[in-house]
């Protein structure tokens, strides 16, 4: 089926009214299975705008598969990207509201702070590294509109790849200061180690991460703006969460970073 304009703003306002409104619905390719990934960002872009629209704006991207593990699992050979918004941003001393969400999952993150401008389609780790003002350490809690968290890689990418809100810890690290594949984590919940990682986790470095990000932009004409905020990849598994739960990541050399939810 050819994917007209009436089909694309469909699909939008499908996922859009999803998020809004905190409910599971069925995923995109069950109805339009042709769906590309270049479709699928341009509906991620539109989407944005739509978000846009309403009184937030945009502040960065996050990264996606980024685990060569979780890559060869999904059955693809790169990493995706979506849009941050300034309301997905949330502050460690506030408790999240499990209401406000669908069945969120927390993943830790090493975030990028970009000191300048960065766009083109052959940039490396070293033109991030030049460009990063700081790193910090963060949490991202990403939350599928989609039904039992279950999607095909378009149908993600259309949905902003899960994107819900994160969280920044309160130390701001010199990226030069810092040797980005060994950062070490330590992820818990409810003081229970689940997880460690370290930051070669992320496509072997978190500034190819980011690299790669800025590549994939400057194909359709866009890249990183100083000020951005860049959430590099998952350095560990999600972990599902709820009320009452405290999520806590504590990394070397770039502190911590926690949240509890309500």
């Amino acid at each position: 089926m050819e994917m007209t304009r009436e089909i694309e703003n469909e699909i939008v306002t499908y996922l859009f009214e999803a998020e809004r409104d905190r409910r599971e619905v069925v995923k995109v390719s069950d109805k339009y299975p042709g769906l590309t990934i270049e479709k699928a960002y341009d509906l991620q872009e539109e989407l944005l705008r739509r978000k846009i629209a309403t009184g937030t704006r945009s502040i960065g991207y996050k990264l996606g598969l980024t685990s060569k593990a979780k890559q060869q699992m999904m059955g693809v050979f790169e990493a995706i990207y979506g849009e941050l918004t300034s309301d997905m941003l949330a502050l460690e001393w506030e408790q999240l509201d499990f209401n406000k969400l669908i069945h969120p999952k927390a993943e830790p993150e090493i975030a990028f702070f970009m000191g300048e401008d960065l766009k083109g389609t052959n940039i490396t780790g070293e033109d991030v590294l030049r460009a990063t003002q700081y790193v910090a350490a963060a949490i991202e809690i990403i939350d599928s509109r989609y039904l039992d968290f279950k999607f095909t890689l378009p149908d993600v990418v259309a949905d902003n790849c899960s994107s819900a809100k994160f969280m920044i810890g309160s130390k701001m690290v010199p990226v030069r200061d810092v040797n980005l594949p060994e950062v070490g984590i330590v992820f818990t919940k409810n003081n229970e180690v689940v997880a460690t990682g370290a930051g070669a986790a992320v496509l072997g470095d978190p500034a190819v991460s980011v690299a790669w990000a800025v590549n994939k932009l400057g194909e359709r004409g866009l890249g990183l703006r100083k000020g951005d905020v860049i959430l590099s990849g998952a350095i560990t598994e999600a972990f599902a969460f709820g009320p009452g739960d405290t999520i806590a990541a504590q990394f070397t050399g770039l502190g911590n970073v926690s949240f509890s939810c309500k």
